[in-house]
Order: structure tokens, then C-alpha cells, then sequence
């Protein structure tokens, strides 16, 4: 296996982005949620860091994203802002920060910039929050859209399955998608729809399409790095590409150190004062 190291190392802005997609350039990007794994994960040289409302999931063990706070987003988002020196750091507007009220929206946005120091933020939806994706690009804060499925809205959608798979939903989608590019959005993640869908809207749009379960006909990637690296269990969806077992190496190397411990090996004489 090939390890890409990253030949450019100024820091990766939205204008490059859009630069990578004209030039063909596929977009990496993974999600972090502290300071020691966001700086592993910059020095590899991964594009685009999101701190994503998945942290309400693998961080906090919630098992939907919607019970995480906006005071718990902008922790996890100053932590990582912190290591990060290349990657453009994009933070997670979590729910019930930006749906039906715009000027709670700009507010929540502004929040999130000044105390975390990242570079974007992203929400999910299309048209029902354009006001909202309106008000906080006036402000000159650059926003990244979610479309396809939005684990927000989850409650209303009741399963985890495809979206956009019937022609009416797929319509909206691509229309929404034309909305928000339109609006100033400077990239949207598509997650989990149809490879043809995505390719289709990847193709319409001049901002780059960042997929998740949304086929490889979009311009760059995005995976939760806990799913990735194996330590998270009992998640395997058919997009999850599993990197590493660390679930097995860390509960191997805690093995040792208890065993250590419990047989009087650990410290030994170089270990001890």
C-alpha cells in the first residue's frame, strides 16, 4: 500500500479546494475531535479536518448526533484547531443551533469561529435553512453544506437507509445542492445516496462534492476516523473502508499492562527512580 504524503504543505484553504476540483485533484478529509489525534491526523496530510456532531456519537456515546450542545462543539473544535497547521478545519453546527431561527443561526456561527479559531462551518439541509446559509455567508463565514442523508434529521426519516433513491427526493436533492452553491457555499458533503446521484450532482456543480456512502464519482472523501482506524464495532456500512484494527491492538497492549502490573513486572529497575 502506497502512503500519500502531502506535496503542498501551505495551508489548505476553501479557494483551494476549488482549485483541487478543476484540476482533478480528489479531496481527502476525516474527522477529529482532540488535540493529539487532530495533529496525527494533519501531519499525514489529510486536506480537510471536520470536527464533526459524530463526536456526539463516538466521544460522548450517544447513540444519535443530535443530543451534542454548541458548548461541547466549540470544545472539541478549539482542541483540535489547536494541533491543526495544514488541514482546513471545518466544525459542525449542531442541532437545534441553526434550524428556523436565522438570527440564532448567525449567532451559533459567530460562536463557533471566534472561540475555536477554525476555518468553516457546516450544516445540513437545503432550501428549509437557506435563510439561515444566507445570513451566516453575509457574515462572511464560510459555509459548508450536508445533503443526502442528514443525521439531524434522523427522528424524521427513522432509518439509516439510502436517500434520494425515488426520483422526487433525488430532484430536491441536486436543486438543493444548485440552491446552496448559489448561495456561496464553498463545498457540500453528500452522504449515503446513489454513486450515480452523486456523480450527477458533482458534475453540475463548479464547488467541490465531498462524499460519504455517495460512490467515487465525487471529488473527495470523507470517513468518521474512529470507523476508519476499527475502533468503533458493530458499524460496518457498505461505504466503510476499515484502515486499522485498533480496537485489537489497544485492547491487546491493555492486556499487557494489566498483566504486567498484576505479576509485579511493570516497573522494572531501568523504569523506576
Amino acid at each position: 500500500m502506497s502512503i500519500h504524503k502531502a506535496e503542498d504543505n501551505r495551508k489548505v484553504t476553501t479557494r483551494r479546494l476549488v482549485e483541487m476540483k478543476q484540476r482533478g485533484e480528489r479531496i481527502s478529509m476525516l474527522t477529529a475531535y482532540d488535540y493529539t489525534t487532530a495533529g496525527i491526523v494533519d501531519k499525514s496530510g489529510i486536506d480537510v479536518i471536520l470536527v464533526g456532531d459524530s463526536a456526539s456519537n463516538v466521544m460522548a456515546g450517544n447513540v444519535t448526533t443530535l443530543p451534542i450542545t454548541l458548548d461541547q462543539m466549540i470544545y472539541h473544535g478549539k482542541s483540535v484547531v489547536r494541533a491543526v497547521e495544514r488541514a482546513l478545519v471545518v466544525v459542525d453546527m449542531p442541532f437545534g443551533s441553526y434550524q428556523g431561527n436565522s438570527k440564532e443561526a448567525l449567532s451559533s456561527a459567530i460562536r463557533i469561529m471566534k472561540e475555536t479559531h477554525a476555518d468553516a462551518i457546516k450544516l445540513e439541509g437545503g432550501e428549509e435553512i437557506l435563510e439561515s446559509v444566507n445570513r451566516i455567508l453575509c457574515a462572511g463565514i464560510p459555509v459548508m453544506g450536508h445533503l443526502g442523508l442528514m443525521p439531524q434529521s434522523i427522528n424524521k426519516y427513522g432509518t439509516y437507509n439510502v436517500r434520494a433513491k425515488e426520483k422526487d427526493e433525488a430532484d430536491k436533492l441536486v436543486n438543493d445542492a444548485m440552491l446552496l452553491q448559489e448561495a456561496g457555499c464553498f463545498a457540500i458533503v453528500l452522504e449515503k445516496i446513489p454513486a450515480e446521484l452523486g456523480k450527477k450532482v458533482a458534475e453540475k456543480l463548479e464547488i467541490p462534492i465531498i462524499g460519504i456512502g455517495a460512490g467515487r464519482y465525487v471529488d473527495g472523501q470523507v470517513l468518521v476516523l474512529h470507523d476508519m482506524l476499527g475502533m468503533t464495532q458493530g458499524f460496518s456500512p457498505r461505504f466503510l473502508r476499515r484502515y486499522a484494527d485498533l480496537n485489537s491492538i489497544i485492547h491487546d497492549a491493555v492486556g499487557h499492562y494489566i498483566a504486567d502490573v498484576k505479576n509485579n513486572d511493570f516497573p522494572n529497575n531501568n523504569e523506576q527512580y
